[in-house]
């Protein structure tokens, strides 16, 4: 009786291990539309100028954050280099958009192919590490293109390869394509990247990749003797999610008009994992809750007087609770809370109306 009990435990755990490590399917097409297109066309008319800069943020974090979720999430690759890329993304996005009448979109996308293939060639020589050793390589690795950025600067429409110029007395804005010139058409520009890059990751977890990238985090020796080439795939992974992160640094660059290298450090790329975490890094609903968590949150707390900073100690507790209670995110157990939660106020409104029939019953 024992042995059995064990082994239906044994079969539930592996059950729920195989639905953390197998894409989620998103929610019902309907409701993804129903949110897009309130996202698109219902959100911006509600939102002062002040949330619709933050919230065009979130849209372009959710691109950086779904991209470490693939990492982490779907391969088991622990990466604090996120940061960094988005850093390479947003020069390169900002340089091109500076020093050529190129547009917007091929912008975006040649910023992300620069991005994938520095951030393929920097990784190759650790990609065969794991866990903390290859987090503490990326994270030397964010160190290093931080003090890089901060010392050649970012580009302000000056000459030469870096096109910066200290000298320059009116710094021109970084432009904005032509279909998105106000804030609220550029949000709803973010928002399509966002989709784009969503559907881009979603059709590589539903395909031969994506059970690649599964047996490699389940198992890499079992992954290398069912004959999957774990480098190539690891690889891939990587390399695409410097390129999706990559074009949000390119899209950064439009939202932010101006870029200085104070307002990117080491620190974020920390704090990216750390929400990817909180978010859900096995869902990719998970991505758009790290991105509110990182961006939308602290700018609220900012416009009701609270200092933001102690939401580094509020990160930190919510890892640690993810990592001991909830390792699936909120994007998992927030649902499973709330349908406790409903669950008990059901039984407790049923409880007098059953109490009060019983009364009646005797009577």
């Amino acid at each position: 009786m024992a042995s059995a009990t064990g082994t239906t435990a044994a079969t539930a755990q592996g059950q729920r291990n195989a639905l953390l490590r197998r894409p989620q399917r998103p929610v019902h097409l309907s409701v993804t539309a129903v949110l897009v297109l309130f996202a698109l066309f219902g959100l911006p008319p509600l939102m002062s100028g002040y949330y619709t800069g933050y919230m065009t943020l979130v849209a372009i974090y959710s691109i950086v954050t779904l991209g470490l979720g693939l990492l982490v999430g779907r391969v088991g690759l622990y990466s604090l280099g996120q940061g960094a890329i988005l850093q390479i993304g947003a020069w390169t996005g900002a340089r091109l958009l500076f020093a050529t009448a190129q547009p917007f979109p091929v912008v975006v996308i040649e910023a992300g192919l620069v991005t994938m293939l520095i951030g393929t060639v920097i990784v190759l020589p650790a990609i065969r590490m794991r866990g903390l050793y290859l987090a503490l390589i990326t994270l030397m690795m964010a160190g290093a293109i931080t003090v890089i950025l901060a010392t050649v600067n970012f580009p302000n429409g000056g000459g030469g390869f870096t096109g910066y110029n200290g000298t320059t007395v009116h710094i021109p804005p970084i432009r904005r394509p032509s279909i998105a010139g106000t804030d609220a058409a550029y949000f709803r520009y973010a928002v399509v990247v966002a989709l784009l890059m969503f559907i881009l990751v979603y059709a590589h977890l539903r395909t031969r990749p994506g059970r690649a990238w599964a047996a490699i985090r389940q198992s890499e020796p079992a992954a290398l003797a069912a004959g999957i080439n774990t480098t190539f795939y690891k690889l891939w992974a990587w390399a695409l999610a410097a390129f999706i992160t990559g074009i949000a640094g390119a899209v950064l660059a439009g939202q932010a008009h101006y870029l200085y290298s104070i307002n990117f450090t080491t620190q974020d790329s920390i704090i990216l994992l750390a929400v990817a975490l909180m978010g859900g890094a096995y869902n990719l609903w998970g991505a758009v809750i790290a991105a509110l968590l990182m961006q939308l949150l602290p700018a609220v707390l900012q416009n009701l007087g609270v200092n933001y900073a102690w939401l580094t100690i509020l990160f930190g507790i919510g890892v640690l609770q993810v990592l001991t209670t909830a390792p699936a995110g909120l994007a998992d157990q927030f649902p499973k809370d709330m349908k406790k939660l409903g669950g008990l106020l059901w039984r407790l409104v049923r409880r007098p109306a059953s109490g009060t029939s019983g009364e009646r019953a005797i009577t």
